[in-house]
């Protein structure tokens, strides 16, 4: 992981979007500070697209969509965005599939309850559709054989699981953080991520952010991820010097210094 500092300005001057993590990266203590919310607006006055992709359940998301300065939120790692400043819901899966495999994700999440000493739902998952949440950092701890535990429970039991900075996530289906911001930039601006992935960059925190770190040639870890550090195999390319909002300001700093005239 490089400074911030050596990411090169002429790469810095082709970005036209950000893709970012929420939850220790934007935010700081479970809030956005006014730093990195100037950063959103700062970034959507310079014309830059951004577009939060968290683990984090859609209906926590709404306020957030509604009064943050950004193209969409894509939420539940994935499965479902919030779009048209959040009034919106569009989701991957269609109702019947939804249906059928929130049943599954209730009685695997029973289990993981019974099985596994100390673990409990995320305080968050009354506002979840599509995933369950265990709270190994938020407001309840969990030592890392337990959180191994939980993981291979989940995949056990035929679902995805990834560890973010706070929660265990499981879901069933293909979609994931990349194939999630794949889809809102087709859907929202019809338009293929992959054939200009050289014109975004992605900013995140934890172990649930390494696809994105790996397949994005500009990404960045607020400096925070060195928490995980020795549990990621694929690092982001840049560290910035601050944590959290503080660290994505930042990032937005870096972009809108050299953005051409």
């Amino acid at each position: 992981m490089h400074p911030l500092s050596d990411w090169p300005a002429e790469q810095r001057r082709t970005i036209h979007g950000v893709l970012t993590d929420i939850d220790d990266t934007l935010t700081t203590e479970g809030a956005i500070t006014p730093d990195a919310l100037q950063a959103l607006h700062a970034l959507r006055a310079a014309g830059l697209h951004v577009i939060p992709v968290t683990g984090r359940p859609v209906g926590w998301s709404v306020p957030f969509a509604q009064s943050w300065p950004v193209d969409a939120i894509v939420a539940e790692n994935g499965a479902v965005a919030l779009v048209d400043g959040g009034t919106r819901k569009i989701y991957q899966q269609d109702a019947a599939t939804r249906a059928t495999n929130y049943a599954r994700l209730q009685e695997v999440a029973q289990q993981v309850l019974r099985e596994v000493a100390g673990a409990t739902l995320a305080q968050d998952s009354p506002g979840r559709e599509t995933d369950i949440a265990i709270d190994h950092s938020e407001f309840s701890h969990l030592p890392p054989e337990r959180i191994d535990q939980v993981v291979a429970l989940m995949r056990r039991e035929g679902l995805h699981a990834t560890v973010s900075s706070i929660h265990i996530n499981g879901w069933i289906g293909a979609h994931d953080k990349l194939a999630g911001a794949r889809w809102i930039v087709r859907e929202l601006l019809g338009r293929d991520l992959d054939a200009e992935i050289e014109h975004w960059v992605y900013v995140g925190d934890s172990t649930n952010d390494q696809l994105m770190f790996q397949h994005f040639p500009h990404s960045v870890g607020v400096a925070n991820i060195r928490r995980f550090e020795a549990q990621l195999s694929h690092k982001p390319r840049y560290i910035t010097r601050l944590e959290r909002g503080g660290g994505f300001a930042e990032v937005a700093q870096a972009l809108l210094q050299h953005l051409p005239p």
